[in-house]
């Protein structure tokens, strides 16, 4: 971090101020605008904001606005800045479609709060969270490595998936629980109408099952119309499995009940935590081509074969159009990277660290 260190926010809602913060407790300065003149005022008045506006010589924009206002907003910052643009929407195939510059660098932080607006924002939001990048064939290595930076100093973990991927997955993991949590509310508060004792009665399953349809209803909207396609999958296949098991439970099939829930029980107990930092650490060299693309293609290899990167960094070749990519991985993945860099035509060179 240097004296220098200066990013835009766009967007002083939960996530755009939860990131001011992230970054202020990191050292920058943060200058951000909302549209709602009055956000924009309260997040000043809390220290959220350092200054209201736009600064084109910041190293950093931020778009946290709605989905659907994201490229437009991206746009007008890459117009307005020189620095690298990234985003904390949560669909990106659309939004990377329409972004195309190559200082842009889809991002969504997988973390959030049933709490709404500047009241929920908070500078520990992202500590331990995992936070996807999505770059694309054309990603400036630099911009994505400027804001890979940024997004490790907020305290969060970093994973680079190509765009569609990334939308495929999230709407299994997001965006179908968000949908299910919210019917499952519905239905309930349905049947309340004639049984006033109902949600009176909801046990500790049921709150934890559908917290998350308290989150802000104004954004899904958006959501589900840029990853209606994921979405609809997921649907289809969580109504697959809800026949099955309705199938099951009248046909007093407890051995197949039991098969499902012991099956579940298993997978949520090995559901992975986060990404802790590894005693043994191997750097690996990897000459590149200096061109565009080289950074989705090795970033988005490591996520393939379930390897972190614990560290990156890019050094350019005078001589000819070479450079080296410089990362720090897990020991014991090292070799699974390296046949995987290696089937893709890259030559690596490693070495352990002390």
């Amino acid at each position: 971090m240097t004296s220098a260190d200066r990013a835009n926010v766009v967007g002083t809602g939960l996530i755009g101020g939860s990131v001011a913060l992230a970054l202020k407790r990191a050292g920058w300065k943060i200058i951000g605008t909302d549209a709602d003149p009055d956000v924009e005022a309260e997040a000043l008045r809390l220290g959220v904001l350092d200054a209201i506006g736009t600064d084109p010589d910041v190293d950093l924009t931020i778009i946290a606005t709605t989905v659907g206002q994201i490229p437009e907003a991206a746009t007008a910052a890459l117009a307005k800045t020189e620095g690298p643009v990234t985003d904390v929407g949560s669909t990106k195939l659309d939004i990377c479609r329409a972004v195309d510059n190559s200082r842009f660098v889809g991002g969504h932080p997988m973390a959030g709060s049933e709490l709404d607006g500047l009241v929920g924002a908070k500078a520990e939001m992202f500590d331990g969270a995992m936070w996807v990048l999505t770059p694309t064939t054309e990603t400036d290595e630099g911009a994505f490595a400027a804001v890979r930076s940024a997004v490790r100093a907020m305290g969060a973990e970093t994973i680079a998936l190509d765009p569609r991927t990334h939308d495929q997955l999230v709407a299994q993991v997001s965006h179908v629980p968000h949908l299910t949590a919210a019917a499952l509310m519905t239905l309930a508060d349905d049947t309340s109408v004639e049984h006033r004792a109902l949600l009176r009665l909801a046990a500790g399953g049921f709150r934890d099952m559908t917290r998350i349809s308290a989150g802000r209803p104004s954004i899904w909207p958006d959501i589900c119309s840029a990853n209606r396609t994921a979405i609809a999958a997921g649907l289809e296949r969580l109504t697959e499995a809800l026949s099955e098991m309705r199938t099951k439970v009248l046909a007093d099939d407890r051995d197949g009940i039991l098969e499902v829930l012991e099956r579940a029980r298993e997978a949520r107990l090995n559901l992975p935590t986060g990404f802790g930092l590894s005693e043994a650490l191997t750097e690996i060299k990897i000459p590149i081509p200096d061109e565009p693309g080289q950074i989705a293609a090795i970033a988005t290899l490591a996520a393939e074969l379930d390897v972190n990167i614990f560290d990156l960094e890019l050094t350019h070749s005078g001589e000819g159009r070479r450079g080296v990519m410089i990362m720090v991985v897990d020991e014991a993945l090292c070799e699974r990277f390296v046949g995987g860099l290696m089937a893709r035509g890259y030559r690596p060179r490693t070495r352990k660290l002390d």
